[in-house]
């Protein structure tokens, strides 16, 4: 019995311990960051004149994503969703070119992200935190709302 006992604890203790890396997974890219327009790279343009992306842990494992900015235009954007970062498609409110995301975490510094518009993937992403952990760089590849090849390198550099 006290063998059992001693087991089922052990069993227990590891479960938290695992839970707890799974959500620390996330911690690379968890925090504030703002574009480095000047080093970035936006095909079709005009590129935007600043944005902030702000990576949030949320309830069960999920990440929240906020993206404000202003645009090549002069106007202020607002995107966001809230993800397991599992490859589930989630709804991506504010972004012109999609209307859902599917985040899906790769490993501790890397996660990929598909845009669909009306169930179509139109946008590959790839974004990866650098080793020191001060880079975001992310990369879209795609159509955009008006059928647009978009080739964009996105640097983003981690706020304090």
């Amino acid at each position: 019995m006290k063998k059992s006992l001693i087991l089922s604890c052990l069993a227990a203790g590891a479960a938290v311990l695992a839970s707890a890396s799974s959500a620390r997974a996330a911690d690379s890219w968890v925090g504030t960051w703002k574009l480095n327009v000047a080093r970035s790279k936006f095909v079709p343009g005009p590129p935007p004149q600043s944005m902030t992306l702000t990576f949030e842990a949320a309830a069960e494992g999920a990440i929240k994503l906020t993206a404000d900015g202003v645009n090549g235009e002069g106007k202020p954007t607002h995107f966001e969703y809230t993800s397991p970062f599992d490859g589930t498609d989630t709804p991506w409110i504010g972004n012109p070119n999609a209307d859902s995301a599917a985040p899906r975490r790769i490993d501790a510094n890397r996660y990929e992200n598909l845009w669909k518009k009306d169930g179509k993937v139109v946008v590959n992403v790839s974004a990866t935190v650098s080793a020191d952990g001060k880079t975001l760089t992310v990369i879209q590849r795609g159509k955009d709302a008006q059928g647009r090849v978009m080739d964009m390198s996105e640097i983003f550099e981690r706020q304090q």
